[in-house]
């Protein structure tokens, strides 16, 4: 967790939404000199704020509406924090909750030094990066439709269809496999359906690698470089890592990307694990991918995870494998240098 430290003459919290936002100023003393409601709008905002703008710091609540207060905040010169909208305990443990306390509160955590940050990711790179998680949305929508037609065959007691229905030559003649005309409409209309996010997938994966490459063709290659990470998980990885010298260390790295667990403890005693679904999922999800397809026509990896398994269950074997994965991009990232198989095979001992 990183928290804002620097010292501001006027601090800005700001409760954000889509239509309105609630603007709190207050000074070094704590006292508000700034409380009211206005519209989500930069002209309002930057009236409201002129006579501080000496020196000001705007905080805000990580919700999806921060993009454009970000951008303005930027272009004006004005210092802007994004809170993790998880770890601003203050502001959803009081008795009373509205926009008014919202905004003081995020103003007075930011004066003392204790807004837990969010990245804020530059615009250079953002809206392709929403595209991306678009495309995985996309995706996960065609998913639902080949599973539908295999569950309807289920329902209706029929023979079992092929055990995979991703690819178009598997879908031939899967219509005709329902005798009931209406459940056949259906049935089409979902075929339909696949047939069209296909075609949509298939340009848009085409043109987020042109964009890959025009915004960090050496990350690009260097992520390709490993084996098991195709097209599809090099561009997750790099537009949901952006800058990999945002992370210090090894550690922070691992744990945005959900790659290790998080202990708790009190008195020098384990008491379990929290927070599991802190971090970035996308990247949690990526690396899980990369390390089942590492594995195949990969005998000596195979060894690897058959040890693990005994040992620990297959489960836990794969997270081991991603993680080791997750360590090497960060290494490779840092130094500039491709993926090296004999060194990576070495350390699966």
């Amino acid at each position: 967790m990183r928290f804002y430290t620097q010292t501001h003459k006027y601090s800005c919290g700001i409760d954000l939404h889509a239509r309105t936002m609630y603007v709190c100023i207050v000074d070094r003393d704590g006292n508000v000199l700034v409380h009211r409601n206005m519209k989500s709008a930069a002209e309002p905002f930057l009236s409201v704020v002129a006579p501080y703008r000496e020196d000001l710091a705007v905080a805000v609540e990580c919700i999806f509406t921060w993009y454009w207060l970000a951008d303005l905040c930027a272009r004006e010169g004005i210092a802007f924090v994004l809170g993790h909208a998880l770890y601003m305990k203050a502001i959803h443990g009081g008795k009373t909750k509205s926009d008014r306390l919202d905004s003081q509160k995020i103003a007075l955590l930011l004066k003392g030094g204790l807004i837990p940050q969010a990245y804020v990711y530059p615009p250079a790179m953002r809206a392709t990066r929403d595209l991306l998680r678009r495309r995985l949305h996309l995706v996960r929508k065609r998913a639902d439709l080949i599973a539908h037609i295999q569950n309807t065959a289920s329902q209706y007691n029929l023979p079992p269809l092929a055990a995979s229905l991703g690819r178009k030559h598997q879908r031939k003649g899967i219509a005709e496999h329902f005798p009931d005309p209406v459940v056949r409409q259906m049935i089409e209309l979902d075929l339909r359906l696949i047939d069209t996010f296909d075609a949509e997938v298939r340009v848009l994966d085409q043109d987020l690698a042109l964009k890959a490459k025009a915004h960090d063709a050496h990350a690009y290659h260097l992520i390709r470089s490993v084996p098991g990470i195709g097209r599809v998980l090099t561009l997750v990885i790099l537009y949901e890592i952006h800058d990999i010298h945002r992370f210090p260390t090894l550690q922070q790295f691992a744990s945005y990307a959900r790659l290790v667990k998080c202990t708790k403890e009190s008195a020098g005693k384990p008491v379990g694990k929290s927070h599991k679904k802190i971090g970035n999922s996308y990247l949690k999800w990526a690396f899980s991918e990369a390390a089942v397809l590492f594995l195949r026509k990969n005998p000596k990896a195979q060894q690897y995870i058959q040890r693990l398994a005994a040992k620990h269950g297959k489960g836990k074997a794969l997270s081991i494998l991603a993680h080791r994965l997750g360590r090497t991009v960060y290494t490779m990232w840092q130094t500039g240098q491709p993926f090296d198989k004999e060194r990576f095979m070495a350390t699966l001992n």
